[in-house]
C-alpha cells in the first residue's frame, strides 16, 4: 500500500478546494503583527519563511504572492512535484522547494518564521518525533520568529474522524476515506482509495494508508518549552476566537526568545 500523499497528489487541491488560503493567511500575518518580535516580519523587510509539509503548495505559493521570500519542504516527491509545477505556472521564483523530513530537515540558514499547515504536526505520530520537529524549528527560527501550526484536536478525533467513512467525489474522481481509532482514542488510521477517470473513459484505483494523531494542548506546551519556544496563543479561527470543549482545530503560534 502506498504513502497516503503521493496517493492524493494529483487530486489534493480538489479534494480540499473549501479552505481559504488568503483568509488564513491573513491570519498568519496578523499573528506576525500582533506576537512577533523579530527584526523582519514583512515582506517589506525581505522576511523568509518556511512552509513544513507544505503538500501541493497552496499556503507557500499565497505566501509568495504576498511577497516572502519561501522556503517550502515536504517528504512526498509527487506532492512537491504538484506544488513546483502550481508555483511555475503562477510566475514566482521566490520559492525554493526541498524533498526533506519535517522532523530532522536541515536548511542553508534561518528563517523569520515557520508555518506548517492543515495538521501537518498530527502527522508526526510519536513524541520522539514532535519533539525533533519542535527542536529543529527552533533551530533555524530567528530570535523572535515565530511558529505557526494547527492542530486537529481530541475532539475531533472522537467525533469527526472515529470509526466514520466518507466519500468525496468531484468531475472524474472519487476518494473513499475510511477511519479506524486506536483502543486509546489518540491514533487514527486514514485508509485511503482513490478512483481517477483517465482520457478514455476508464477508472485507476489507488490505495494508500496514513496516520495521526491527537495531543492535548498541555502536551504540546511542554514539548514547545523543552525546545526552547514559548506558546504564545491558541486561537479556534482566524478571528482569534478562545477554543472550548468543542473546538476541531486549534490554531497555535508559539516564539523563539530573542536570545
Amino acid at each position: 500500500m502506498a504513502d497516503g500523499y503521493s496517493v492524493l497528489a494529483p487530486v489534493y487541491d480538489r479534494l480540499n478546494d473549501t479552505v481559504d488560503y488568503a483568509a488564513w493567511a491573513d491570519f498568519l500575518e496578523a499573528c506576525i503583527e500582533r506576537f512577533g518580535s523579530g527584526t523582519s516580519g514583512t515582506p517589506k523587510d525581505g522576511a523568509s519563511i518556511l512552509d513544513l509539509g507544505c503538500g501541493t503548495g497552496s499556503m507557500t505559493i499565497e505566501l509568495a504572492k504576498r511577497g516572502y521570500d519561501m522556503t517550502a519542504l515536504d517528504l512526498s516527491e509527487d506532492m512537491l512535484a504538484e506544488a513546483d509545477v502550481r508555483a511555475r505556472e503562477a510566475g514566482l521564483d521566490n520559492i525554493l522547494f526541498l524533498c526533506e523530513n519535517m522532523c530532522c530537515f536541515d536548511l542553508y540558514g534561518t528563517v523569520d518564521h515557520i508555518v506548517c499547515c492543515l495538521d501537518g504536526i498530527n502527522h508526526l505520530t510519536n513524541r520522539e518525533d514532535l519533539l525533533e520537529c519542535f527542536s529543529n524549528a527552533a533551530m533555524f527560527l530567528n530570535p523572535g520568529g515565530l511558529f505557526m501550526f494547527d492542530l486537529n484536536t481530541p475532539y475531533k478525533f472522537k467525533t469527526t474522524y472515529a470509526d466514520r467513512d466518507y466519500i468525496l467525489e468531484d468531475d472524474g474522481i472519487m476518494c473513499c476515506w475510511r477511519n479506524r481509532l486506536n483502543k486509546k482514542g489518540d491514533v487514527v488510521t486514514f485508509y485511503l482509495t482513490v478512483y481517477e477517470e483517465n482520457e478514455d473513459g476508464t477508472w485507476e484505483r489507488t490505495d494508500g494508508e496514513e496516520r495521526e494523531r491527537a495531543y492535548g494542548l498541555r502536551s504540546i506546551k511542554n514539548a514547545l518549552e523543552s525546545c526552547g519556544l514559548e506558546l504564545v496563543n491558541v486561537s479556534a479561527g482566524y478571528d482569534f476566537a478562545e477554543p472550548d470543549e468543542t473546538c476541531g482545530r486549534w490554531y497555535i503560534t508559539a516564539r523563539k526568545a530573542n536570545s
